[in-house]
């Protein structure tokens, strides 16, 4: 599991370690980790052209540090010091020993950056909040339009590290070395935007159990994904119910189906009004139209994907005993006073507009502070919350840490590609998944889906739901 760690979490494990080592020798270990990667995306070292961005405190004096290893491999290194009279001082003695030069802004450092081959971005380190100073970002903005490849250390300067959120100018890199462990920011959009390659260096922090955020890697969910045994039956294996479609939108009925028969759960129920195109569809299905109080038993519901105005579905799926998923009109829906008053799992599923409809804010909100939106929300439901997007987040109510999912494409954003991923996670609910579980298990197989299904191409729901298997394979076998 790849898991990040909050700046305070990250500083206090510094603080620790440097009382144990020689004076330097963290910031050394760092800038040798820094100026290795550096070498390998140059290919030759001798005779290239780097420019560090330097700006005062510890970040700059890991770009110098490594500056200085760089210009010892042959490198022609020039420092630009954004704050002179404050750049550090070891870092800047190194470098200069070592053969680099140094500059001010003062106008000629623009040509500087648009010869380099690399710029070294050592402008703001983690402690940094808001976006870059004007002649920062005057030099990021020449960055990003030469032809040299941009590498951040430790984060790009002016992202935010324990949100990922990006207020302002900042430095977009082609690889972000970082030192100990991820930040929130290095996995969250915007932020991971500006990343580009993450490349974590092992410093030797001793950082605690309990993390920021984690990302589920294939082991964690073949640990998790459910397997039948040789005396599982349909029921045992578990049974979800979907309350979905409309006579407009039959189809979500029929992706959230999909969905849910490619889940693991052993039998699907399906209550609705698009009853007859379920069954054209999926013979396998077992039809109701009497409501989801009379479907028969289950062990998890989906409610909402195209269900248009019906509210008596959802109030009948709310005040069930079970795990429940909500998604789309179903989100609209529901009460929250009904959904903070459930004892059992609850699992949302908006997108950053329902997400925002639901909290009250402008999308563009959401979508700049999704960390924060996704947390507030299954905070004031009592609810998990999957909040899908560009990075899909998965936050328990119950505080913890906040999962993202690592997987996806963005051919995935298509009509009907979330009701898929409705029907999939509730048949893992149904299957016996705890909700952050079959949400961070769904998402992580929708988004595996969806590259095996585009493989670089437009795709269409129902080309997603077909790959599931081959992305369910794919965790198994690894």
């Amino acid at each position: 599991m790849r898991t990040a760690y909050s700046v305070e979490t990250v500083r206090a494990a510094e603080r620790e370690l440097m009382a144990r080592l020689p004076e330097g020798a963290l910031m050394q270990r760092a800038a040798a980790g820094l100026a290795a990667a550096c070498a390998d995306l140059l290919g030759r070292v001798y005779g290239r052209r780097v420019v560090l961005l330097v700006g005062s405190g510890d970040n700059g004096g890991d770009a110098l540090y490594a500056g200085a290893r760089l210009a010892r491999r042959g490198a022609g290194v020039t420092a630009v010091l954004l704050a002179p009279e404050r750049a550090h001082g070891g870092g800047l003695a190194a470098l200069r020993r070592a053969g680099g030069r140094t500059a001010a802004p003062a106008g000629a450092e623009e040509q500087l950056v648009e010869r380099a081959d690399l710029v070294l971005d050592g402008i703001v380190g983690i402690g940094g909040k808001g976006g870059l100073r004007p002649d920062a970002a005057r030099l990021a903005e020449v960055a990003e339009r030469s032809r040299a490849a941009v590498v951040a250390v430790d984060l790009p300067s002016g992202v935010d590290a324990d949100t990922g959120e990006v207020r302002g100018a900042a430095v977009r890199a082609d690889l972000t070395v970082t030192f100990g462990t991820h930040k929130p920011g290095l996995l969250i959009d915007p932020a991971r935007e500006y990343a580009g390659s993450v490349r974590l260096v092992d410093i030797g922090l001793a950082l605690p159990e309990k993390a920021e955020l984690e990302a589920l890697q294939h082991a964690d969910v073949r640990r998790l994904l459910p397997v039948p045994t040789g005396e599982s039956d349909k029921y045992r294996r578990g049974v979800v119910g979907i309350a979905a479609g409309s006579a407009r939108y039959p189809g979500a009925a029929v992706l959230a189906v999909y969905g849910a028969l490619r889940g693991g759960a052993g039998a699907v129920r399906y209550v609705g009004p698009a009853g007859d195109a379920v069954i054209a569809r999926f013979p396998e299905t077992l039809v109701s139209d009497r409501g989801p109080k009379h479907a028969g038993r289950v062990q998890a519901w989906v409610v909402g994907p195209g269900a248009g105005e019906d509210a008596s579905a959802v109030g009948e799926v709310l005040a069930s005993d079970v795990p429940v998923l909500i998604d789309a009109d179903g989100l609209r829906l529901a009460d929250r006073d009904a959904v903070r008053a459930r004892t059992a799992p609850t699992l949302m599923t908006p997108h950053a507009g329902e997400a925002a409809a639901l909290l009250g804010v402008p999308r563009e909100e959401v979508e700049g502070a999704r960390l924060a939106s996704a947390r507030e929300l299954a905070g004031r439901y009592d609810a998990t919350v999957l909040l899908k997007g560009s990075t899909t987040l998965v936050a328990d109510a119950g505080g913890g840490a906040v999962r993202v999912n690592p997987t996806g494409t963005a051919w995935l954003a298509t009509a009907g590609s979330g009701d898929v991923l409705s029907g999939l996670a509730g048949s893992l609910l149904a299957s016996g998944l705890s909700a952050p579980d079959a949400g961070s298990v769904g998402a992580y197989l929708h988004g595996l889906a969806g590259r095996f299904a585009a493989d670089g191409a437009p795709v269409g729901a129902h080309d997603v739901a077909e790959a599931v298997p081959a992305a369910w394979r794919d965790v198994t076998e690894a």
